[in-house]
């Protein structure tokens, strides 16, 4: 995993986190991801210095505005390419799911496009 797909992958675990309880932990993090805690804190501090997140002296981790908006669309790519994977290749939510995890990270918008064309000529809201 690349520099840049790792900062996407908490990016996105934030944002989840954020949106289901409020606001993440390190610990809740380093769980979602399988990752130890010393490693989400140093990313934590990586995005912080780019200005994506605050982290509170609590722990407490939210996306700031510019946070929200990188992470959103990162989110919206997960989902795109799960459905896709879906009616596309017939694959369960599950695999599809999965397999998006992995993928998303390195399409160039240009796959993108292909992908939400795809989906509108197929009539699958995307």
């Amino acid at each position: 995993m690349n520099n840049n797909e790792s900062m996407e992958m908490y990016l996105e675990t934030v944002y989840l986190l954020e949106n289901n309880h409020g606001h993440a932990h390190v610990v809740d993090i380093a769980n979602r991801l399988g990752v130890s805690m010393p490693s989400v804190s140093k990313a934590i501090k990586q995005l912080k210095s780019q200005g994506l997140v605050n982290k509170q002296k609590y722990g407490t981790i939210t996306l700031t505005e510019k946070g929200i908006e990188v992470s959103k669309q990162i989110y919206a790519t997960h989902q795109l390419v799960t459905l896709f994977l879906e009616h596309s290749l017939n694959l369960s939510a599950e695999e599809a799911d999965k397999n998006a995890c992995k993928i998303e990270h390195v399409l160039s918008n240009e796959m993108l496009e292909a992908i939400k064309n795809y989906l509108k000529i197929h009539n699958i809201e995307g």
